[in-house]
């Protein structure tokens, strides 16, 4: 196929035959050379205004964060996404769990605060107190998940009562016999995420029901500790957010609850109760009123939530909670 040029070369050739102009060819190709150079010009100055537009509009800045362990994997994945964007907002998140984080948002600290529970009523007191306004916001849902060793092969299956006998202290050694005489004479080694924990928080309310935990069980706010605890003991059982259970499910067994197993569609109905739970994040109102850069990050955040919780374990929201989110978000918008 001849390209565009070549016709307008024909073109030219027969005008100048027509006219019998022998000059007309230069001045014609003069004249089309200076208006390729307009246009030229007229091009890079748009490019570069754009360029300009762009420099100026570009969002920038720092974002800080902290709080539950149980909200790290869905909270770190969408940090990840988000950086991987070539965003020039850098966002840090630390993990001293839910009552740790609070402490660091109470004292200014951090622009938002990750939780595996409500906030607490002294929490939200002493946000007042400090003057620190702020907005809950959604991310997704999860099972706590109760789990014992691989070589467990008596007690896959619970019921709250019995989670209560295990793990309520009562000034005995608790033997897996004493919950079932059928069980293994063997004392029972306990793992259980540690007192700032939103999570154990959720565990002492809906099973312990405020009573004591066992004294001799171990207590870290890194759920990777109590995974590799329950890894190493035949007689160990432990507890932590689903998506623990999901990333180590070929080391560590789940324990079903009143005949029912977590899983996300268990998780999802509520089917999986008590054990099913809804993790928030705590986010600033003068950060994201004043802040591009958090705004910004949450904006990404709410939208990406969803998948990155199906990615890491978790559940996502139905979709109408989800938008509840994103509007509460947008009321913030300037």
């Amino acid at each position: 196929m001849k390209s565009w040029k070549h016709y307008l070369g024909l073109t030219v050739v027969s005008s100048a035959l027509l006219l019998g102009a022998c000059g007309s060819d230069a001045e014609d190709d003069a004249a089309t050379e200076d208006e390729a150079t307009e246009e030229q010009a007229a091009e890079s100055d748009t490019a570069s205004e754009s360029a300009d537009q762009s420099s100026e509009e570009a969002v920038e800045g720092q974002v800080s964060g902290d709080g539950s362990s149980t909200v790290a994997p869905v909270m770190e994945a969408l940090v990840e996404e988000y950086a991987a964007t070539g965003t020039d907002v850098q966002v840090t998140v630390g993990v001293s769990g839910t009552g740790g984080g609070m402490e660091k948002f109470i004292a200014g600290e951090t622009d938002f605060s990750n939780a595996s529970r409500e906030i607490k009523d002294e929490e939200k007191q002493k946000l007042e107190e400090a003057g620190v306004d702020y907005t809950e916001f959604l991310l997704a849902y999860d099972g706590l998940t109760v789990v014992v060793n691989p070589e467990n092969d008596w007690a896959t299956e619970l019921t709250v009562e019995d989670l209560k006998k295990i793990w309520v202290e009562d000034g005995t050694t608790k033997k897996w016999s004493d919950i079932n005489p059928e069980w293994p004479e063997e004392e029972i080694v306990f793992y259980s995420p540690g007192t700032d924990s939103g999570t154990y928080d959720y565990f002492n309310e809906v099973i312990l029901e405020e009573e004591d935990m066992v004294q001799d069980a171990t207590l870290s706010e890194d759920d990777n500790v109590l995974v590799q605890g329950v890894q190493g003991d035949k007689n160990a059982i432990g507890f932590f957010g689903y998506s623990y259970y999901v990333a180590n499910q070929d080391t560590i067994t789940a324990v079903a609850i009143d005949g029912v197993e977590p899983s996300n569609e268990t998780i999802e109905s509520g089917e999986y109760s008590p054990l099913s739970r809804p993790l928030y994040t705590y986010v600033s109102n003068e950060s994201l009123e004043n802040d591009a850069a958090t705004y910004d990050f949450f904006e990404f955040a709410l939208d990406n939530a969803g998948a990155m919780a199906e990615a890491v374990g978790y559940v996502s929201l139905p979709q109408e909670v989800s938008d509840e989110q994103k509007a509460k978000l947008e009321e913030f918008k300037n």
